[in-house]
């Protein structure tokens, strides 16, 4: 699946990508950034930026901080769901606490799922070119 590209996001998906959080970063580097199917943290997609994306799997990941559930957040959290699931994308959502809590546990979820979207076994080294991410 392809979207247009916006390029007036890029800026601040890289401010993102240099000050993420101790638990996206924990995902990425821990689990993601190796994992079989190719995840990109901080994607835009449409007019939001998704913490991690698999383009192979159709599947965003976020992280979510106590700033989503606190005033507008929760809609602003739907909304944008509604818009990536609207696209094709599922989206799973998973605490700060989750991730410091039962580290393992998330990481076997985003597994399955992947694996499940993917409609292969992930284990299988991915056909990653230049061009197989959103660009």
């Amino acid at each position: 699946m392809s979207f247009p590209y916006r390029y007036d996001l890029t800026e601040k998906a890289r401010a993102l990508r240099k000050n993420a959080t101790p638990q996206e970063n924990r995902l990425w580097y821990q689990f993601l950034r190796k994992y079989p199917l190719r995840f990109t943290r901080q994607k835009p997609i449409g007019s939001y930026i998704a913490d991690f994306y698999c383009r192979k799997a159709n599947l965003v990941i976020e992280l979510d901080g106590g700033q989503h559930f606190e005033g507008g957040s929760r809609e602003y959290d739907a909304e944008r769901d509604s818009f990536l699931s609207g696209v094709g994308l599922m989206v799973l959502r998973f605490t700060n606490s989750q991730v410091n809590r039962n580290f393992p546990e998330v990481c076997e979820e985003i597994d399955r799922i992947a694996r499940e979207r993917a409609g292969r076994d992930a284990s299988s080294p991915e056909e990653n070119g230049p061009g197989s991410a959103l660009e």
